[in-house]
């Protein structure tokens, strides 16, 4: 399928994984985009977050029949909104014991993990030396079936819900941006997805009308 030239690149400012996966469809200016309509959206999207590998893709890809993987987005699209549903519920304040029951479909997905460890050649470090035995303790997984796919989107999202600050998740107070984020500042004081996608368009828009109200004001008081 050929690549859609008139979207945007997806958009990685959520500040964790999970929320990055929400903002796979958003709306950061007038019109929705939607980052995982079919099969090859879906593998495109994990590599760019780096979720999952080029050859992990590559796997998948060789090992699927046609019309599989874009069921398996459509799987990947019912899981980001019930995960949307989660979030805009529990927001705002910290979770709880009692959001253990909502999260039993996501706990059916990570009960597919077909994950393995195994010791591999270590990452260099910035000088290009390796560790002390330039070997390390990695987590893998067996890339079977299309549906695999949903694995460390599952992770990512069970990693997030057990791990972070649901007080600080926030969506950006531009409308009708529909962006989330993680407010890691001091504060927490973050109104906006970003800068540079929404809070200089805010900027702007608020400068303009305050220069309105002031050529009305200059006009009103030459009248006089």
């Amino acid at each position: 399928m050929t690549k859609d030239e008139t979207r945007p690149s997806a958009l990685f400012i959520g500040g964790d994984p999970a929320l990055d996966f929400l903002n796979s469809i958003c709306t950061p200016v007038d019109t929705v985009v939607e980052w995982i309509a079919n099969g090859d959206d879906l593998m495109a999207w994990l590599e760019q977050s780096r979720l999952v590998s080029a050859d992990a893709v590559a796997t998948v890809r060789a090992n699927s029949f046609s019309g599989e993987l874009d069921a398996v987005a459509g799987q990947a699209r019912a899981l980001r909104e019930r995960f949307r549903a989660f979030v805009v519920k529990h927001r705002g304040r910290a979770l709880g014991r009692g959001a253990l029951r909502e999260l039993a479909p996501l706990n059916r997905i990570l009960e597919r993990d077909d994950a393995y460890g195994a010791i591999v050649a270590g990452a260099r470090e910035h000088n290009g030396q390796v560790g002390k035995s330039g070997l390390e303790w990695r987590s893998l997984r067996r890339w079977r079936t299309p549906d695999s796919l949903l694995l460390p989107i599952a992770q990512a999202i069970a990693k997030f819900i057990t791990s972070e600050d649901f007080s600080r998740v926030k969506s950006c107070e531009r409308s009708p941006c529909t962006l989330f984020f993680l407010d890691t500042t001091r504060g927490p004081a973050r109104r906006w997805c970003s800068m540079t996608v929404c809070g200089n368009r805010t900027k702007q828009a608020l400068y303009r009308v305050r220069l309105k109200r002031k050529k009305r004001t200059a006009s009103c008081s030459a009248k006089a």
